[in-house]
């Protein structure tokens, strides 16, 4: 046999040989994802540490123990404000712009959102009067802010995030952008967040950065605070859903970053980690819920008042989604509900067929 033929790999030895590669480069792809995953963990704890920042109190007067996470239904509330140099207030003087309350129901992992308009006219304890709630934050702070909303629903409030302007278009553009069908009855130009007209918006399914986002959801004068709420719900939906796609995980490091300092909340790190079974699956079932009311000006001074009934109606299916009280409406969202509603289905098509 000549030499030449005796160097020639066999076709067994090139199979080991991709295989060995392959292995090789599995092997390190694994290594890369590990750590970039160790990096990410450490830094987002880092970040959490940073943002934690207590109210006075151990927990709500209207819950008898400590809620868990991993285990029990919670409400969280999102309030959004403007502490910027320009208003001069810093972060616990300044008006609430933004107040989003959602409620989560560990079993059926399903989420419900109720936007409250800034100008709704409420009872605030801390002020032992009513007002409009935008001024309970300006008056007491997170705290007062967060009372006045468990008066208003009679539910307890078991977590609160604080973001401000700059937190929330900083996390839209680590995220690239978010994709939302903007519900806008014309184009026009919207204060941006040196409330400037700078940032023009205009109807339909866009791609929006972080300063449009942010206006889009401070927009109320075109439409209504209703339609505020709604859009506010919509960015949202769409920050969620960028957040759970694949291809956002390599950003979660910026988006970490952008919150820094412009962020507070009372959620402990391991308490943010229980909230991601709701994404186990992808996006939660989110329902957005809508407080009814009407544009009063009897006292000169402008105020949203409250529809009574959908107040109740509201507060009814919060309380049902936490299972505060049995579930009687089919609309909670929680499994059982669910199986009544589809119980009552069967057994009226079972009617229909006698």
């Amino acid at each position: 046999m000549k030499r030449s033929e005796r160097n020639v790999p066999t076709k067994k030895s090139r199979v080991s040989l991709v295989l060995k590669v392959l292995l090789l480069l599995s092997a390190s792809v694994l290594l890369c994802v590990t750590a970039y995953g160790v990096y990410i963990t450490k830094k987002a704890e880092t970040a959490a540490n940073q943002s934690f920042e207590k109210v006075d109190r151990e927990i709500s007067e209207k819950r008898q123990a400590k809620v868990e996470p991993v285990e029990d239904n919670v409400s969280i509330l999102f309030i959004g404000v403007d502490d910027s140099e320009q208003r001069g207030q810093g972060a616990e003087h300044s008006r609430s712009d933004a107040l989003v309350l959602a409620t989560l129901n560990n079993e059926a992992k399903t989420v419900k959102l109720v936007s409250i308009p800034r100008d709704s006219y409420v009872y605030i304890p801390y002020k032992d009067r009513e007002d409009k709630i935008t001024h309970a934050h300006a008056a007491g702070g997170t705290l007062a802010t967060i009372e006045t909303v468990e008066e208003l629903f009679d539910i307890p409030v078991d977590y609160y995030v604080r973001m401000n302007f700059n937190a929330f278009i900083e996390v839209v553009d680590a995220f690239g952008g978010i994709e939302v069908d903007v519900d806008l009855p014309y184009a026009f130009y919207e204060k941006d967040e040196n409330d400037e007209k700078t940032v023009y918006l205009e109807p339909g399914l866009q791609e929006l950065n972080g300063r449009e986002a942010l206006s889009l959801a401070r927009t109320r004068y075109v439409d209504s605070d209703i339609m505020r709420g709604k859009r506010q719900q919509d960015i949202i939906k769409a920050i969620a859903k960028k957040a759970t796609n694949v291809t956002s995980i390599t950003k979660y490091g910026d988006v970490i970053e952008a919150i820094g300092d412009n962020m507070k909340t009372d959620m402990t790190f391991d308490e943010m980690k229980s909230f991601f079974s709701y994404l186990t699956e992808g996006i939660p079932q989110i329902d957005s819920l809508t407080l009814e009311g009407y544009d009063d000006m009897s006292t000169g001074i402008y105020y949203y008042k409250l529809d009574e009934e959908s107040l109740e109606e509201t507060e009814h299916i919060l309380k049902s989604h936490l299972e505060l009280i049995p579930d009687t409406s089919n609309i909670s969202g929680t499994e059982e509900s669910n199986e009544k509603a589809s119980e009552s289905t069967s057994d009226s098509e079972d009617m229909s067929t006698r």
